[in-house]
């Protein structure tokens, strides 16, 4: 299911810090600008009220869900949400499992091939490159020549408007946007500028 919200703009909003009472014309901005994909952190001020919030306004043409999810039992409440997205900082199998058997897009974090390897083979459907500071594109480059030809690669943080095009050209299918696209405060009009420059970008890249 990932690959058809990828394949219209595979960016990934991430609204770590978000409050209920402001993600709805965040969110509106994001789809505005040409995002399909937002995530709002499960360590953010009453994360599944956002969540729900977004899922209800946006509709199923947005895929929207959680990040920073660590724990199988947080699945049960991100489906009572409305979150079809599972977004991890780490790669622990129970959750992926628990995560697919829900029915939901799972993309845990990984660092090393390993965790990678491991991952898809509990149902994986993209890996989350994390830090992507500590993995530059020569890593990923690396990794592509011996993972499956179909792996998605989305590194994640420290991704500017600058520094996508060259892990576009190791291999990345896309990105996850934290703190660049959106910091806590932040107005749905400061949200679309960012936005824009992001799709600007990617935009130049195909």
């Amino acid at each position: 299911m990932i690959q058809r919200f990828l394949d219209r703009f595979p960016l990934v909003a991430i609204l770590r810090g978000v409050r209920p009472d402001e993600v709805v014309p965040i969110g509106q901005a994001l789809v505005t600008a040409g995002f399909a994909i937002i995530e709002v952190p499960l360590n953010s001020p009453e994360p599944f009220d956002s969540i729900r919030r977004l899922a209800a306004e946006l509709g199923p043409d947005i895929l929207v869900g959680a990040g920073t999810v660590t724990a199988p039992e947080q699945i049960d409440r991100l489906a009572e949400a409305g979150g079809r997205l599972v977004v991890m900082p780490h790669s622990d199998p129970q959750v992926i499992q628990a995560a697919k058997a829900a029915g939901m897009v799972c993309t845990p974090g990984v660092a090393t091939p390993t965790e990678g390897f491991a991952a898809l083979r509990h149902g994986a459907d993209a890996l989350k490159l994390f830090p992507a500071e500590s993995m530059p594109p020569a890593v990923l480059k690396a990794w592509c020549s011996v993972f499956p030809q179909r792996t998605r690669f989305l590194p994640v943080g420290g991704i500017t408007p600058e520094t996508m095009a060259p892990y576009v050209a190791a291999g990345a299918a896309g990105f996850g946007l934290g703190s660049a696209l959106y910091r806590p405060g932040d107005s749905a009009g400061q949200v679309t500028d960012r936005a824009r420059a992001f799709a600007d970008a990617w935009a130049a890249l195909e």
